[in-house]
């Protein structure tokens, strides 16, 4: 269960899933300090997408969107300048209900979202993997995603994996965060690709 006030990091082209890795680069003074009191606490970070227009007031606080995802600190290493290298671990999805003012970094206040992946929902999303990886074979084929599809990769794993490291918008990961539930993100993420993919393909016709 996830701490009702938790310290948070507002990128603009990033967003964390549960139980997937990201590494990160710490190096402006007020999230340097906000890692090294993570390290001496919980080690929990929340990761939240900035909104639009957030280069006007990047060094106060510009608006985030309001679901994000908590993240372990599961490695760090401390420069001699003072920068981290960290490798957070995603936790679970949380909703931002206000923000304190008391610290140099952001904190903010939360509601935990809890995903559940009930069993009468497991075959529906073994099915949507299936498609998914039908989309993606060709680029494995180029040899651009096997690391992406291990087959003894649990379905939530996966899909959640895919989510977050493949080339999609910002925004767009945003939206897979906000889907209720594994199987509705597994069906927006295919969706998403086959648009991408018929995109793909008016270009090529036009194009020739």
């Amino acid at each position: 269960m996830l701490p009702p006030i938790i310290p948070v990091f507002p990128l603009p082209n990033v967003v964390l899933f549960p139980n997937v890795f990201l590494p990160l680069h710490i190096f402006e003074p007020r999230y340097r300090e906000m890692v090294a009191d993570a390290l001496a606490g919980d080690r929990l970070i929340g990761i939240a997408l900035l909104r639009p227009g957030w280069e006007g007031d990047y060094e106060g606080r510009p608006p985030v969107y309001p679901i994000g995802c908590a993240g372990l600190i599961t490695h760090a290493d401390r420069q001699d300048d003072g920068r981290f290298n960290i490798i957070l671990r995603g936790l679970e999805k949380f909703r931002i209900t206000g923000e304190e003012v008391d610290r140099s970094y952001r904190r903010a206040h939360i509601q935990p979202l809890l995903e559940t992946y009930p069993d009468i929902e497991r075959e529906a999303v073994r099915s949507e993997r299936h498609r998914l990886e039908a989309l993606l074979a060709p680029i494995i084929e180029r040899g651009g995603a096997e690391q992406l599809l291990p087959t003894s990769m649990p379905d939530e794993d996966l899909v959640n994996a895919l989510a977050q490291y493949l080339q999609l918008e910002p925004l767009e990961k945003q939206a897979l965060l906000e889907r209720n539930g594994l199987l509705e993100r597994c069906r927006s993420l295919v969706e998403l690709l086959e648009m991408k993919v018929m995109a793909a393909h008016q270009v090529w016709k036009t194009a020739s």
